[in-house]
């Protein structure tokens, strides 16, 4: 009696129907929130370069909060340390989510992008440290390490629409991965003064906090003013308060309740905080981040020269667009070579090297960790800032070289796969995993 052979590990499956579904939406929001992103990014240039720049730097120097607290920050340290910590809870909550109740407790689904996104870290910080080895911009090294989902995604938007989904997810899932990384990064290496006690003290408000969401509390009024004081501990400890905005997205659980007619007995927690959250982050926490940071002075033809001549910018720049697709592409064919797996139905290497360069599109956490490691409105930050601006489109413009020869082949067979579609519009290949096996 012959046996029939197991199925070959493929690296960019087919997911599941409600899956698909969920990352759908998700990456209409991000894709929405890259548009608001660019512009917000044009209108700070735009100001920062005009006759008013000077009213552009008070704005930012601007100070507002209680001092008792330690709060009395910068408009620009409030974008910075408040609403990147929004940014980071809804990325803890779709990784959490992810990883427990998504495609990606798989294991053999997860090593994909978790791998891709670790070799997307070390080379280009490898390649950063190369470039200024012997020079005094060392610390920079975890500047082209983050791939800017918003503006990844609106640029696949535009360029590469009949991509499959399986390629769209990989990225997404990349992007939040390797913005997992950097966090960490962030949280040791640039953490210069650490209180212990506002860090122990941190907890109790985060361990109230998890109690509650443990049991699908859902009231804002109860939830809100502890995750706030779990963020002012953080922040008045030293560590970067980003950080308190992952731990209390891990803090949310994933999973539905399993209790009758209970509060969380529709979506799991996790999944309604990111529904509420996510459009908080991509539309306004994001956008107005990138309006108070990326107002650099251009200074002509001569300043982006002494920019783009300053070996931390140069490093940046050999960081983002040429190890963010090596590390990535070098991770993800050692999957392949070693797990013998084999790419999906109609998809190519080239198909995965231009992911692999729109990877290299870095903004807000690359923004982030140059202003943590040379110092807001310093001139090596905002040289950091105009290359990670320079890489960005240079990224953006080779992507959508490689992925664009292969958009018109990706066109053919989606409309291949529509007419096979049934009535309600679910493609047969999900109709069939829907199906009961029969003997």
């Amino acid at each position: 009696m012959s046996q029939t052979p197991p199925r070959r590990f493929g690296l960019f499956d087919r997911r599941s129907w409600p899956e698909t579904r969920r990352i759908a939406a998700i990456l209409r929001r991000e894709t929405i929130g890259g548009g608001l992103l660019l512009a917000a990014t044009v209108l700070a240039l735009v100001w920062a370069n005009s006759p008013w720049s000077h009213s552009y730097r008070s704005m930012l120097s601007y100070q507002l909060g209680p001092s008792w607290a330690h709060l009395n920050l910068t408009l620009a340290q409030w974008a910075a340390d408040g609403l990147l910590a929004i940014f980071f809870f809804v990325a803890g909550l779709e990784l959490k989510r992810e990883f427990i109740a998504g495609d990606l407790r798989d294991p053999r689904r997860a090593v994909v992008p978790v791998l891709a996104a670790v070799g997307g870290v070390v080379v280009p910080a490898v390649l950063y440290t190369l470039v200024n080895l012997g020079g005094d911009a060392g610390r920079g090294w975890a500047i082209p390490t983050a791939t800017d989902i918003a503006f990844a995604l609106a640029v696949l938007a535009v360029i590469g629409r009949h991509l499959p989904s399986a390629l769209r997810t990989f990225l997404l899932t990349l992007a939040v991965v390797d913005d997992l990384l950097a966090i960490v990064i962030i949280a040791v290496v640039y953490t210069r003064h650490l209180l212990v006690l506002p860090l122990l003290g941190a907890l109790v408000p985060l361990a109230v906090f998890t109690l509650l969401v443990q049991r699908r509390v859902r009231s804002w009024w109860l939830l809100l003013p502890l995750a706030a004081a779990t963020w002012a501990l953080v922040h008045a400890s030293g560590v970067h308060a980003t950080v308190a905005g992952v731990l209390l997205g891990f803090a949310v659980p994933v999973r539905r309740s399993t209790r009758t007619g209970g509060p969380d007995a529709g979506p799991g927690l996790a999944e309604h905080f990111e529904h509420r959250w996510r459009p908080l982050s991509a539309g306004v926490a994001v956008p107005v981040f990138a309006f108070l940071s990326a107002g650099v002075t251009l200074g002509g033809l001569s300043g982006l020269t002494d920019a783009l001549t300053d070996r931390a910018a140069l490093g940046v720049v050999v960081g983002l667009v040429v190890g963010k697709p090596l590390g990535i592409m070098a991770a993800t064919w050692l999957v392949a070579r070693f797990t013998r797996a084999t790419l999906g139905d109609g998809l190519a290497w080239v198909d995965v090297l231009g992911l692999a360069v729109l990877a290299g599109i870095g903004f807000t956490v690359s923004l982030l960790v140059g202003e943590l490691a040379f110092g807001v409105g310093s001139a090596r930050d905002d040289h950091v800032k105009i290359a990670v601006l320079a890489s960005s489109l240079l990224a953006a413009l080779l992507a959508a070289v490689a992925l664009g020869l292969r958009n018109r082949v990706f066109r053919r067979l989606e409309e291949a796969e529509t007419a096979d579609r049934d009535h309600d519009g679910i493609p047969d290949i999900y109709q069939d995993m829907a199906r009961p096996a029969v003997d």
